[in-house]
């Protein structure tokens, strides 16, 4: 696939990283010298300097026969127009951009209409990320918390610990603890090390457990791997940017909200548009200040400021202080493995998170819906199986007869919004909803080339 992605910054990057890791051909534009050059002597890819919206670096970018186009420059303006450019001169087939204002998103005419931009899909790294941390929140406990199938069936990362009733027990016996709940592991990470489980496979302390169930059942399966936590009331975010706002948006009306921000002209917008969220003025690294908020009483605290070294200083004081669990924002994902693990419970960047979303739509064939996960390494998707037995590799087949690339595996599937657990047994029938689990990444063309159609699927 020929893709031009806009923006050779860290979301643009760790995309071309992964892309052209798959063998598509990759054009990066972007006005920095010095960040093309960085990128073409680490990856395979072709660049282009210049203004991302002009019409001639478009054209001299390949966008007359090019198959994508992703924008995702740190300007909204810039990418919204360069989509229509790429629309109106070149009619690029698909047109992604990241928009980040909520004063356009919240405007639906500006899209996929006659008189709007001719975007194909927008992306919003601010609620890609608040809903990141709002299922972390809804789920005590989970590292990852992720949707498939419309949320009837979820992928649920949690870590093994102490006192959870399947540590040091084979995962056979999992069916023995809660009969009446379909699960399945579909990988476990032991010291950074995949292990693609089997039912003789012991779980360990400090494992880090991914299990697929059906919505209503994950607190059930991880009760079995950790002791529960408690659910949370008490919130406190740092940060009063577009995520720091929307996130306390989205919890105020469930939780006891209080958030900080350090300019006293935003505060005083977070609390004219907040109407049950406790705005302050301060900085979150200012220990007297949590202390005055009784930080030691809150449940989570959750740092989300641009500034990385605020984020990781601010949660690891209120760690210290008290508090029950500390997330924090990072924007350079190289840091994310350093930090998380310690004294901060939770590390995320927004960069990977968003690069899931993107995937997603980049995928060939019947691919759906994709997650990516261990910061890149491996992904969970959701594919649809279609055909017949004679045009398909899967359909009409016992998951225990199908090749699978090695490192992958099936967790679940979803056959008319009933969620069936993967085994060796069952047979995919056309139109299943598919859950697979890869180790590594890279074999992504293989699962592709899997649930293509034969000619003779008509």
């Amino acid at each position: 696939m020929k893709i031009i992605i806009l923006g050779a910054g860290q979301v643009g990057g760790t995309l071309a990283e992964n892309l052209a890791s798959e063998e598509n051909d990759i054009t990066m534009i972007d006005s920095d010298a010095n960040r093309l050059r960085d990128l073409q002597n680490k990856l395979d890819i072709r660049i282009v300097q210049g203004k991302a919206s002009y019409p001639a670096v478009l054209r001299e970018a390949g966008c007359e026969d090019a198959d994508m186009l992703i924008a995702v420059t740190n300007s909204d303006e810039v990418n919204m127009v360069a989509c229509q450019v790429a629309h109106a001169l070149f009619n690029t087939p698909s047109k992604i951009a990241r928009v980040r204002s909520a004063a356009y998103l919240s405007r639906k005419g500006l899209f996929r209409t006659e008189r709007g931009f001719d975007i194909d899909v927008l992306i919003s790294p601010e609620q890609v990320v608040t809903n990141h941390i709002r299922r972390l929140i809804e789920y005590p406990g989970a590292l990852q918390v992720l949707d498939f199938a419309g949320g009837l069936v979820q992928l649920v990362a949690v870590k093994a610990y102490y006192g959870g009733p399947l540590i040091g027990q084979k995962l056979a016996t999992l069916r023995e603890h809660i009969p009446d709940v379909p699960t399945r592991v579909a990988a476990i990470y032991r010291q950074n090390q995949a292990l693609i489980p089997t039912g003789d496979t012991v779980v360990q302390v400090d494992d880090e457990v991914f299990f697929i169930a059906a919505r209503k059942d994950i607190r059930t399966v991880m009760s079995e791997m950790r002791k529960v936590d408690h659910s949370y009331r008490r919130i406190v975010i740092a940060g009063g940017g577009n995520i720091g706002e929307r996130l306390a948006e989205s919890l105020e009306n469930e939780y006891q909200v209080k958030l900080i921000e350090y300019h006293p002209q935003r505060c005083t917008e977070l609390a004219d548009k907040l109407s049950r969220t406790v705005v302050l003025h301060g900085t979150a690294t200012d220990k007297n200040l949590l202390q005055e908020e009784s930080i030691e009483e809150a449940d989570i605290f959750c740092a989300v400021t641009n500034d990385d070294e605020v984020n990781i200083m601010s949660s690891m004081l209120a760690k210290r202080m008290g508090a029950g669990k500390v997330m924090t924002l990072i924007n350079n994902a190289a840091y994310v493995d350093l930090v998380q693990g310690g004294e901060v419970d939770i590390a995320f960047s927004p960069q990977l998170a968003t690069i899931g979303s993107l995937l997603t739509h980049v995928r060939r064939g019947q691919v759906k819906n994709v997650h990516s996960l261990r910061r890149g390494a491996a992904e969970a998707i959701e594919a649809v199986a279609l055909g017949d037995k004679s045009s398909s590799k899967i359909v009409g087949r016992p998951i225990g007869i199908i090749q699978l690339p090695e490192g992958v595996t099936i967790g679940a599937l979803v056959r008319e919004k009933e969620v069936m657990m993967a085994s060796d047994d069952l047979v995919i029938e056309s139109g299943d909803q598919v859950i697979l689990f890869l180790v590594d990444k890279r074999k992504i063309r293989e699962v592709e080339q899997l649930f293509a159609v034969g000619v003779t699927f008509i």
